[in-house]
Formats: C-alpha cells, sequence, structure tokens
C-alpha cells in the first residue's frame, strides 16, 4: 500500500480522480474548481484600509474564495507531507527517451528531478536565459491566466466540463502558446 502511494500514480487512475473533482465542487458547494484566482484572494486579504485597494480588490474574499485558499493551502500541504511520509519519488527516472533526447540537443544536462538544473536553480536566474524563463515567463503566465480569467486547470478541467466556449478558446491559446514555447522560443533563448 506505501509503496503504491509513494511512487506516481497512472494516468488511468490521478486523471479521472482529478475530473470527479469538478461535479463534487459544484454539485456540493456550487464552486468552480481553479487555482489562479487565489492571487486575487490573497491581495484582497492583505489587512489595509479599503480606500487603499483599488476597486477589484474589494470585495468579501473569505466567503468568496476562503474555501479556494484551504483548498491551496491543502496543496501545499499535501506537497510537503508526500515525500516526508512516504519519501520523494524519483520523478526524473519517468521522463521520455525522447524528451532527455530533445534536451540534450538544447545543450541541457540530465533533469535533477523535474526540471533542468540549468534553467531552474537560484545561479541561472541571474544569467539572460534563466531571468527570462523564469522571471518574463513567470509573468506572461500570471498575466495571461489573469487576463484569460482563469489558468490550464480551470478552463481546461472546469470550463470544458461546463461547456464554456471562452475555456475552449483559452485551451486552444495555451496550448498553441506551448507549442510555440517550446519549439520556437525556447531553441531562441538557448541558442
Amino acid at each position: 500500500m506505501l509503496e503504491r502511494l509513494s511512487s506516481p500514480w497512472p494516468w488511468y487512475v490521478a486523471g479521472p480522480l482529478i475530473g470527479l473533482i469538478v461535479p463534487l465542487l459544484l454539485l456540493l458547494g456550487g464552486k468552480v474548481f481553479g487555482v489562479s484566482s487565489n492571487l486575487r484572494h490573497l491581495c484582497a486579504a492583505i489587512p489595509a484600509p479599503e480606500r487603499w485597494k483599488p476597486p477589484y480588490l474589494r470585495y468579501d474574499w473569505l466567503r468568496t474564495g476562503g474555501w479556494n485558499l484551504v483548498f491551496v493551502l491543502g496543496m501545499g500541504l499535501g506537497g510537503v507531507l508526500a515525500p516526508t511520509l512516504f519519501g520523494a519519488p524519483d520523478v526524473g527516472g519517468h521522463i521520455s527517451e525522447a524528451t532527455r533526447t530533445d534536451l540534450a540537443a538544447l545543450g541541457l544536462g540530465e533533469p535533477s528531478g523535474m526540471v533542468p538544473a540549468e534553467l531552474f536553480t537560484w545561479g541561472a536566474l541571474f544569467t539572460p536565459a534563466g531571468f527570462f524563463l523564469i522571471v518574463v515567463g513567470g509573468f506572461l503566465v500570471g498575466f495571461g491566466a489573469r487576463y484569460a480569467g482563469g489558468c490550464t486547470s480551470g478552463h481546461a478541467i472546469s470550463g470544458l466540463a461546463t461547456f464554456q466556449r471562452s475555456s475552449l478558446a483559452a485551451v486552444f491559446g495555451f496550448f498553441i502558446g506551448g507549442l510555440v514555447a517550446t519549439f520556437a522560443v525556447l531553441p531562441w533563448i538557448l541558442g
């Protein structure tokens, strides 16, 4: 049992479990699954006079997003407890040979964990490529998620499950952006 819990779960188990969260949240609580809106809730929760906050942050964040903040807190707590209780799984061991070959063609070494250490370390943050990928890329992801009204999980899991056309357009945009970043931007940055 512990061995099963401590190893990565197959897609046909993890996927349906994630998918079942959407109808449970909708049916039991009338809530829509998503994570990116929590930054707004966190900013609204800052104990400052209401007149100092922009109108976008003047709302009852506890009633609107308190459950979602607890959900994200649970995700973080699970991320800490799982390797503590079960040990860290060999996530890097599950990266396909094709991906390893592609990374090597870009001049990146063996990934330690899930990401290439040449790009995702504190030292890499102060290189042009690392700064662009982490800081500029992080800003673009956050801005895009807010501008689109949700992130990939919100639109792809919740939005598509409730037949939202805007979520379908957002998911197409996310995938097209991912393909452009993978096959054009990343080779250009590392080139």
